[in-house]
C-alpha cells in the first residue's frame, strides 16, 4: 500500500539476521538491566521477498500495537517482583539490622516506608493480574494494561527509592540488592511506551477525547 495510506499502509515482515543490509551494535554503559543484552538495529537497503510478509498486508501496525499492549502487561509483571523483592530485602534487613539496641523495624519511619511498599505490591498486582485475566479471556485489554504498566513501573521507582532508603548507606553499594533494584526499576518507566504515553491513552478512554 502507498505511504499516504498512513497506518493503514504498513505491513510487517520477518527479516532474518544474515539478511544483506541489516546491522546490529550492541549497546554498553547501561544504568541497569546490565544483565539483557540491548542493541541498535539498523536496515540499509534491505530486500527481503514477498513470503516475509507477516499475517496480512497493511495490518503491520494493528500487530504492533497489540504487541506494545501485551508487553505492558509483561512489564508490569516485572515491576511487580522489584517491588516485591524491595519489600522483602527491606524487611529482612531492617529486623535483623540494630540501632540503639533495637532492630530498626522498630522504628515508626522505617515501618511506614515499608507499609507502602506492601500496599503498593498487593496494588501492582491486582492491576497486572487484572489486564492478564482480560487478556486471557480474548476481552479488550488495552487501557487495563496501561493502568497496570503505569503504576506497576512509577511503584517499582518508589519502592526501590525507598528500600535504599531503609538499607541506609549499605544501600548504596554493591554488597547489597536494593541499588540493582532502583537501577533496574528506572527504565520500566520508558520502554512500551513511557508513563506520559500510558497516561494519554487512559485519558483518551476516559474522556474519548485524543490529545496525542
Amino acid at each position: 500500500m502507498p505511504y499516504s495510506s498512513g497506518a493503514r499502509g504498513i505491513s510487517a515482515f520477518l527479516v532474518p539476521t544474515d539478511t544483506p543490509g541489516f546491522d546490529r551494535t550492541l549497546i554498553h554503559g547501561k544504568l541497569g538491566l546490565r544483565g539483557q543484552a540491548t542493541a541498535e538495529l539498523s536496515l540499509d537497503n534491505v530486500r527481503i521477498p514477498a513470503g516475509a510478509l507477516l499475517g496480512q498486508e497493511g495490518k503491520g501496525f494493528g500487530y504492533a500495537m497489540k504487541a506494545l499492549d501485551e508487553g505492558r502487561i509483561s512489564v508490569a509483571a516485572a515491576c511487580v517482583g522489584i517491588v516485591q523483592a524491595c519489600l522483602e530485602a527491606s524487611v529482612g534487613y531492617a529486623t535483623t539490622r540494630y540501632q540503639f539496641g533495637k532492630p530498626i523495624a522498630s522504628y515508626q519511619l522505617v515501618q511506614d516506608m515499608i507499609a507502602q511498599m506492601s500496599v503498593d505490591a498487593d496494588a501492582a498486582r491486582l492491576l497486572t493480574w487484572r489486564a492478564a485475566d482480560l487478556a486471557e479471556r480474548g476481552e479488550p485489554f488495552s487501557v487495563a494494561a496501561s493502568k497496570a504498566k503505569l503504576f506497576a513501573s512509577e511503584t517499582a521507582v518508589t519502592a526501590s527509592n525507598l528500600a535504599v532508603q531503609v538499607f541506609g548507606g549499605y544501600g548504596f553499594i554493591d554488597d547489597y540488592p536494593v541499588q540493582k533494584f532502583l537501577r533496574d526499576a528506572r527504565v520500566m518507566t520508558l520502554y512500551e511506551g513511557t508513563s506520559q504515553i500510558q497516561k494519554l491513552l487512559i485519558g483518551r478512554a476516559e474522556t474519548g477525547i485524543s490529545a496525542f
